[in-house]
């Protein structure tokens, strides 16, 4: 799939056909008889997540199978109502015209839900924090992951980029590590920006933790296709888009993210 990128004009943003054409002009015929996996954010985050899984259902209707599961992290689990909610959709189109689509929420505490890719040891983990290694850091940490990760033939990553006080700018492969992932990738991943301090980390994109999180992201087999999303507010509208950049995770990612760094 070749990249895209789509920029509005300074002080302007997207509007909503752009960006369903955007992803039909990415996606179409991409991955047809595939199962998808597409990976959002929850009510925490700002996107205009309807828009978005009203034309990736409409574009991806040739795929084997559509499931999109929540990246909680360690969030408390949505309620049915609040997935409905946080897609756009009501209760009877999620039963009937949205009924093919799953809607699923990541449960980082139940062993059953996850995969053990690999294991980190101690010599990737001091190379990864670089000076900011602590003893107070893991000797090893398994790198785990919700099993429909790996049972899926391709990934879709959904969400913002924006400056991240524990990793530098959110988005990308975040959404698998620790979106998606088990605890111990989580627990990690915060110490380690914690260690660093807000102050040597938000708004920086080459952080010791992106540096982790993407040496986790690599050991996942599936393709991995992100939709990395620079949202602005205009007057009334909260989730409008400044930017939207479809294709590699960290290239994607990287070009959202200079979009999305303080001027």
């Amino acid at each position: 799939m070749t990249d895209l990128m789509l920029v509005a004009d300074q002080g302007q943003s997207l509007d909503d056909d752009a960006v369903h054409r955007a992803v039909t002009q990415q996606l179409s015929g991409q991955l047809r008889g595939q199962r998808v996996l597409v990976l959002v954010p929850d009510h925490t985050r700002t996107a205009p997540l309807p828009l978005l899984f009203r034309s990736l259902v409409e574009t991806l209707h040739d795929a084997a199978r559509i499931d999109v599961l929540v990246a909680l992290g360690t969030h408390p689990p949505l309620s049915d109502e609040r997935l409905n909610a946080l897609v756009g959709i009501t209760a009877e189109e999620r039963a009937g015209r949205y009924g093919h689509v799953g809607l699923l929420n990541h449960a980082w505490e139940d062993p059953a839900a996850l995969a053990t890719l690999d294991v980190m040891g101690s010599d990737e983990i001091r190379m990864l924090a670089g000076r900011h290694w602590h003893p107070s850091l893991p000797d090893s940490v398994p790198v785990r992951i919700n099993r429909a990760a790996v049972e899926a033939d391709h990934i879709i990553i959904v969400g913002p980029t924006f400056p991240h006080e524990v990793i530098g700018f959110s988005g990308g492969a975040k959404y698998l590590f620790p979106g998606i992932s088990g605890a111990e990738m989580i627990n990690v991943t915060h110490w380690l920006g914690a260690l660093m301090t807000i102050l040597k980390v938000i708004g920086i994109k080459d952080t010791p933790v992106r540096a982790m999180v993407n040496a986790a992201a690599d050991k996942v087999p599936t393709p991995i296709t992100l939709m990395s999303l620079v949202v602005v507010s205009h007057g009334d509208q909260k989730d409008a888009l400044a930017g939207i950049f479809i294709g590699d995770h960290r290239e994607a990612w990287s070009a959202a993210a200079h979009l999305s760094s303080p001027r």
